[in-house]
């Protein structure tokens, strides 16, 4: 089995949730973590220490608003401080915006392709650079890309540009020896869902076919997967629990 003591994976949104869940994954697999967040420090530095509890070499967190471009060059700058070069970079900082279409304005559906899309895309492209040979670039997509739900209409175009991009990607970054993939959540029980009123959480229960939304800690697994499955390249793996079956 591979020593993955030395290996080193930045992971953007990785306070609360999915993010969250995905560094505790990687740290009881001993992975070394760079970990950005927003402006919840309590947060991160409880999920520092978590990490380190459950395995992690060595966690260093970073602070930088997904929805601030800006904030880019802090990450860079933080990297090159801490690591000579990354294995793995999984891009899952995103925001949403539940407004009805007639309701939207040109500047959440802005924000929401900045912090989305934008955002993503570039941060890659000024770490390309650290991407080690073999390594993997790993976006967070979202089911809501491929099975259109009745609301956040920009968080659903904008993981459909996701996907788009994990694609389109492939073939600029084989010269790099860097594979890139996605992972597709459905309903997941984070923070963001479970804030929703009970009446609304049954009906979507209703339309996954395993009746429940995903454990954070199901999600992580996947992202694990893609991470050292050496032939997965071009890939969205999603995980719906058979929402379009349902």
């Amino acid at each position: 089995m591979e020593n993955l003591t030395d290996k080193t994976v930045l992971i953007t949104g990785a306070s609360k949730g999915i993010g969250l869940a995905v560094a505790r994954r990687l740290a009881k697999e001993g992975y070394r973590l760079l970990l950005t967040y927003g402006h919840d420090h309590e947060a991160a530095e409880k999920a520092c220490t978590l990490c380190l509890q459950d395995g992690a070499s060595d966690v260093q967190i970073i602070q930088a608003d997904g929805t601030d471009l800006r904030t880019i060059e802090t990450v860079k700058q933080a990297v090159h401080q801490h690591t000579e070069g990354l294995s793995g970079l999984i891009l899952n900082t995103g925001i949403t915006c539940r407004s009805p279409f007639e309701e939207i304005s040109y500047e959440d559906w802005s924000q929401v392709f900045v912090a989305n899309v934008h955002y993503p895309t570039f941060l890659l492209q000024r770490l390309l650079p650290l991407l080690q040979k073999g390594s993997a670039v790993i976006f967070t997509g979202s089911m809501m890309a491929v099975q259109p739900h009745g609301m956040a209409l920009p968080y659903g175009v904008s993981k459909s540009a996701v996907h788009a991009l994990v694609h389109n990607l492939v073939k600029h970054l084989e010269p790099y020896g860097v594979r890139v993939c996605g992972v597709a959540p459905g309903f997941v029980d984070t923070d963001w869902q479970k804030g929703k009123p009970e009446a609304i959480r049954k009906n979507i229960e209703r339309k996954v076919a395993v009746h429940r939304f995903a454990l954070p800690e199901e999600i992580a697994e996947a992202y694990l997967f893609l991470l050292q499955n050496n032939y997965c390249n071009g890939e969205i793996l999603q995980l719906s629990g058979g929402y379009a079956y349902a």
